[in-house]
């Protein structure tokens, strides 16, 4: 099986403080800087109790990867991707290559973390993860 567990959900939002603390009150969810060089005023992630990244949110002007149009505030247009924790990252990527499929690799070596962007068939955009060690 490639794909382990939902990774997180990332949320585009022109209220970065005001989400994070939604979420934290709502679901007791504890706010966290994200690794560097990620910026606080920018980006915050939000924890549950085990320790796992949920949501992934970022302000408006946080510089995307994968960069493309989102509208904050319009029914689901601030889901900017679903995000994969996954493992064989040289076998999906042979696979993508494969289907002709594009795609974006990134690096985070602050974490020990490569992925890929790529989009589903309905234009979903997908991160998918793979932590080393």
């Amino acid at each position: 099986m490639i794909v382990e567990r939902l990774d997180h959900i990332n949320i585009i939002t022109k209220d970065l403080a005001g989400t994070a603390r939604f979420y934290a009150d709502l679901l007791d969810l504890e706010e966290r800087d994200g690794p560097p060089p990620m910026k606080p005023e920018q980006v915050r992630w939000m924890y549950d109790a085990a320790g796992n990244a949920i949501l992934h949110l970022n302000s408006i002007d946080f510089p995307r990867v994968f960069n493309r149009a989102v509208d904050p505030g319009s029914e689901t247009g601030a889901i900017h991707h679903v995000a994969l924790r996954c493992e064989n990252f040289e076998m999906v990527k042979a696979r993508l290559d494969e289907s002709g499929a594009s795609y974006e690799v990134n690096d985070v070596p602050s974490i020990g973390l490569r992925q890929i962007f790529t989009a589903d068939p309905n234009n979903v955009l997908l991160e998918l993860n793979f932590f080393t060690g």
